[in-house]
């Protein structure tokens, strides 16, 4: 148990269950601003993604009808409108962040006096790294300190760590954290006898103990990092909009060292600030939560956004809590904000291809919930519309999958392919029969939609405040984003596989751990990697071997490529950029080559952390 003096006294605050079959009002919120401008970047975000669509599967159903539609090609037409869909809005949400940049288009200046707001900073920890948790907090509370704000901020480390020589670990660091700190820094340690519900039920028992005496909670992750300046940004928004119950952060990506951890690293901090520039445009007072590296007004989340268990018979516990939580605050009449203007927010991603997928297994179990939770009462549209696109990120996959193996079997509509060949059944399917020119002009507008954002984001980096000189100079920034470029699409077949995995493995009831994440990656022993990858390399050289006897389309080989060579690749996705001085700046962004003071004094405090730690007689006492 953890001593009683590690925190300040208690302050309750009720916390009451929503019912997610009757709509809920909260008269305590102030009501929320006029949306008419937000109505227009929402027809400018979704009508071209309609729009395109209808086009290609206009044309895509000319095509198939030149000879009769079968069942079939009614199937695949479905298949790719719900898929195109989302790609054609991933587009044209990146023309309307890049138009509001170029626009200047900014929210109205805030109040210059603030009500100054009692914040707690909440860091969730399960099984992490000590060093780099208390060494991350030791860089945020003294970033904070340099900040002289108005404002008032603590800071409580709500671990659900099990064992007791971890435990252990994380009270030395605590300790030592607490001594190295200088006097005014207000820090706190919990640890959970019982870790219920896990991060909800962690975040739970802290709202209704602790969450009285403070306005709002700044929720991280245990990776997460925010500088002084971004967090006092976060906490100025929210004094000065009354009717917010929550803003969030775009987190970017800090600490890559490995070749996959840098694809994601140079993906977000490049493409990713027009999308979310976009996003925050067509979202406006109804934006999303993402679980971490947002402020929240404690009174508001704990009367409005207390959440149920599902309603499936087996009162199973609601997993990708974030989205539901932003759609119960804003069922209840509070904005949920979403400012990706504000820098300095920052998180960690997993080191290589294993652990991203191990991660996006849980994920996709929680997304894919949503699902059964559309027909909750009161809540917004666009609310629903979260659900729905966090659901699709997952079945998108299955979806291209099965398309990918339909062509695969029926090939070009020529007299051999995969069916006839092993059964002898002419197919009923009118797969029309391409002309090289035909394929190719397919094949360039579809890569053309897929890589149009990342052309945008790399042409406008100028307006996202990223300067050349800090992407390496202009040589290395086109080598970095041809790198890119190159192991998403070798990556991207991979992950198809993988994530159409994972929803089969939530249709077929499986469960996934609750394990502690993997932050800092590594090598995985050969037998392992054959292991999990094994299916995607026997489908790989099936359709290597298909290609060799005319049975497969060759527009099916850098697909077939990538899934055949799955174990090196996931091998590669674990080699460390950082170690050798020729592949060092490689993807490398600002927070690579020229870290900002926060990330510089984070991983300076990691190290300090660590050596107090291994210093067995090193314990600091109260």
């Amino acid at each position: 148990m953890t001593p009683p003096f590690l925190m300040p006294a208690e302050a309750p605050l009720e916390r009451p269950i929503q019912a997610l079959n009757r709509p809920h009002r909260d008269q305590t919120a102030p009501g929320t601003a006029d949306q008419s401008t937000t109505r227009w970047w929402r027809l400018f975000a979704f009508a071209p993604a309609v729009v395109i669509t209808a086009f290609v599967i206009g044309m895509i159903i000319d095509w198939f009808a030149m000879s009769g539609l079968y069942p079939l090609e009614y199937a695949i037409i479905g298949l790719i409108t719900v898929t195109f869909f989302w790609i054609a809005l991933s587009l044209s949400t990146t023309i309307v962040g890049i138009s509001s940049m170029f626009l200047n288009h900014a929210r109205p200046d805030r109040p210059t006096s603030l009500a100054p707001q009692n914040v707690a900073l909440l860091v969730p920890v399960y099984n992490e790294s000590p060093a780099d948790v208390f060494g991350n907090a030791a860089a945020m509370m003294m970033a904070l300190r340099d900040q002289h704000s108005a404002h008032d901020f603590s800071l409580f480390i709500l671990s659900d760590t099990r064992g007791e020589d971890a435990a252990a670990l994380e009270l030395r660091a605590f300790y030592n954290l607490r001594a190295r700190l200088p006097d005014g820094c207000q820090v706190y340690y919990r640890r959970r006898h019982d870790n219920i519900d896990r991060k909800v039920g962690n975040l739970a028992d802290w709202v209704e103990r602790w969450g009285g005496g403070y306005d709002a909670m700044l929720v991280l992750d245990a990776d997460s990092l925010m500088s002084g300046e971004a967090i006092t940004a976060l906490t100025d928004a929210l004094a000065a909009e009354p009717a917010a119950g929550l803003i969030q952060s775009f987190p970017t990506i800090f600490g890559a060292r490995t070749v996959f951890a840098r694809v994601q690293q140079f993906s977000n901090r490049v493409y990713g600030a027009p999308l979310a520039e976009g996003l925050s445009r067509w979202t406006d007072q109804e934006g999303n939560y993402w679980g971490h590296n947002a402020i929240i007004r404690t009174r508001a989340f704990a009367s409005c956004a207390g959440l149920p268990r599902m309603r499936n018979g087996k009162g199973d516990l609601i997993l990708s809590h974030d989205f539901v939580e932003a759609g119960l605050l804003r069922r209840a009449g509070w904005a949920v904000r979403f400012l990706p203007r504000v820098q300095g927010s920052y998180e960690e991603v997993p080191a290589t291809l294993i652990d991203y997928i191990l991660r996006d297994r849980r994920w996709c179990q929680g997304n894919l919930q949503h699902l059964s939770l559309l027909s909750s009462r009161g809540f917004h549209a666009m609310s629903r519309f979260h659900l729905i696109s966090g659901a699709m990120g997952y079945l998108m996959s299955p979806a291209w999958f099965t398309l990918l193996i339909i062509w695969a079997l029926v090939g070009n509509g020529d007299q051999d392919n995969v069916v006839k060949y092993f059964s002898g059944f002419d197919a009923q399917v009118n797969w029309p029969t391409m002309s090289t020119g035909n394929s190719m002009a397919i094949l360039a507008f579809m890569y053309a939609m897929l890589l149009a954002p990342k052309v945008l984001g790399a042409g406008v980096i100028h307006k996202t405040g990223l300067r050349l000189r800090d992407m390496g100079g202009i040589r290395q920034f086109i080598t970095s984003l041809s790198l890119e470029v190159l192991l998403s699409i070798a990556y991207a077949p991979v992950l198809m596989v993988q994530q159409t995995r994972a929803v089969a493995r939530k249709l077929l009831g499986y469960r996934e751990k609750w394990v502690p994440q993997n932050r800092s990656g590594g090598h995985y022993p050969l037998r392992v990697m054959v292991k999990f990858h094994g299916f995607e390399t026997v489908l790989g050289l099936s359709a290597l071997f298909g290609m060799t006897q005319g049975l497969v389309t060759l527009w099916l080989l850098p697909i077939a490529l990538s899934l055949a060579l799955a174990i090196p690749l996931s091998a590669l996705s674990g080699v460390d950029l950082s170690a050798r001085r020729w592949s060092a700046r490689h993807m490398g962004t600002p927070e690579v080559i020229n870290a900002p003071p926060i990330i510089r004094r984070a991983m300076a405090e990691r190290r300090l952390a660590e050596r107090a730690l291994q210093n067995t007689d090193q314990i600091a006492a109260e």
